[in-house]
């Protein structure tokens, strides 16, 4: 019976502890700050244990045909290099203010199967800054760009920027209605019909640029 009432004693000084830490701010939650050892340990290891653990049921599709990699590479252009940066090229404004820090996917992509990079994408990562895609965007679309990272670790700047080049039109946020996902834009017809319906005598504009500005992180 002592030993209990130690032992419960013990337990709520930790919690008033902790709770008072976490009234006090001594911690500096500060961006420039990084995080100490312990803390950092502590949540890299829960991150990855939890990411293994969950990607457990993922069962991914053929990711080597070289279609899926060029529909992918669009993607993560607009998704995900303001944070993780590609392959010759140097890290944004965004990118070097994140704390912790976003991964270079190369490298993720040597450690991490295809399965928990697809879970990474599509669930996101909380307190990291890390997006859950899935929230607007189907497997089908995600898929792609899983492909072109398993692609990272084996790729150069050239190598980077001629992929681009070849996969110009192709993805979801190429410019057309690929997989079955459509962008909102009209077509002249549909301009056509719509200014006929106001009246007006003026020539259809140009569709407007696509708006990516909801993929930063």
């Amino acid at each position: 019976m002592k030993l209990l009432i130690t032992l419960l004693g013990f337990v709520a000084v930790v919690f008033i502890g902790v709770v008072g830490f976490a009234y006090s701010g001594l911690y500096d939650v500060s961006a420039n700050t990084p995080h100490n050892g312990l803390t950092t340990w502590l949540l890299k290891t829960t991150s990855h244990a939890s990411v293994k653990r969950q990607a457990e049921s993922v069962e991914p599709p053929d990711l080597s045909d070289p279609s899926l990699v060029e529909a992918g590479v669009n993607d993560f252009v607009a998704m995900c290099v303001a944070c993780h940066g590609a392959p010759g090229e140097a890290l944004s404004a965004m990118g070097q203010g994140l704390n912790p820090p976003a991964p270079d996917l190369a490298e993720s992509a040597t450690h991490l199967s295809a399965k928990e990079l697809f879970w990474v994408t599509k669930n996101g990562i909380k307190m990291t800054g890390m997006p859950s895609w899935g929230v607007t965007h189907g497997d089908e679309a995600l898929w792609p760009m899983v492909a072109f990272m398993t692609k990272l670790p084996d790729m150069d700047g050239p190598a980077y920027q001629a992929l681009l080049i070849s996969a110009q039109g192709k993805g979801h946020h190429s410019g057309d209605e690929n997989e079955g996902h459509s962008h909102g834009e009209m077509s002249d017809d549909e301009h056509g019909a719509e200014e006929g319906h106001h009246g007006s005598t003026t020539e259809p504009s140009e569709p407007s640029e696509h708006d990516h500005s909801s993929h930063d992180h």
